[in-house]
């Protein structure tokens, strides 16, 4: 029930709190009325990521199911409306796409997120599984977490590979691209942009540390 609102998309516990869930990084309820009152709704999200709904009929104190079920009707048509209204606006405020995969891109995502408040936007409809972040003051890009075949960046490998580009000064780009598993920018202007595989091949801090200077030549 309701599955395709969530496809491709995860929860950020932070902002499901802001939004007025309680709970903890594993489990979250949120409580709310429909109808104008008439019903009760909860909506539990779990450590699977599964949005599951309860639904209290105030009047009589009971469970109300059939909106669960194949049960037709203008009512109850009604009251799933309500209820996919109020999980849209969920999704919309405290989910973000889960388009990559790996730990550490989603580790370099929550580490954007938690130092400069940004999220990955995806900028490309051909493209859906590329994005970039940009600074706030200037709009200038400082990454772009893109999928990729192996080959296209220089691996033996032609498996698809999550990557991200970051930016580096002109006048060291001969230094940082003599370093192991650095590769010119894919997609980006070589004399200024390097890529790194986000397969565990750069040490996540090592990573970080990337991701800050980069931020830092976006803002010259």
């Amino acid at each position: 029930m309701f599955e395709e609102i969530t496809k491709g998309k995860k929860p950020i516990p932070e902002k499901l709190v802001s939004y007025g869930f309680k709970g903890d990084g594993d489990f979250f309820q949120y409580f709310t009325e429909i109808l104008s009152g008439a019903f009760a709704l909860t909506v539990q999200i779990g450590a699977d990521n599964i949005i599951k709904t309860d639904l209290i009929e105030k009047e009589t104190g009971e469970s109300y199911i059939l909106y669960k079920i194949n049960a037709s009707g203008g009512y109850v048509g009604e009251i799933r409306s309500a209820i996919e209204q109020i999980l849209c606006d969920i999704v919309q405020n405290c989910y973000e796409t889960a388009i990559f995969k790996t730990v550490q891109a989603q580790m370099a995502i929550e580490f954007v997120r938690e130092i400069y408040g940004d999220e990955p936007e995806f900028l490309w409809t051909k493209f859906p599984d590329n994005a970039i972040w940009r600074r706030k003051d200037n709009k200038k890009w400082y990454g772009a977490i893109l999928t990729v075949a192996g080959k296209k960046i220089g691996l033996k490998s032609d498996g698809i590979e999550e990557i991200i580009d970051l930016r580096m000064n002109p006048a060291e780009a001969e230094t940082i691209l003599s370093r192991d598993d650095y590769y010119p920018g894919w997609h980006m202007n070589k004399k200024s942009w390097y890529t790194l595989v986000l397969n565990g091949s750069i040490p996540d801090e090592e990573l970080k540390e990337r991701i800050r200077e980069s931020y830092k030549l976006a803002g010259k």
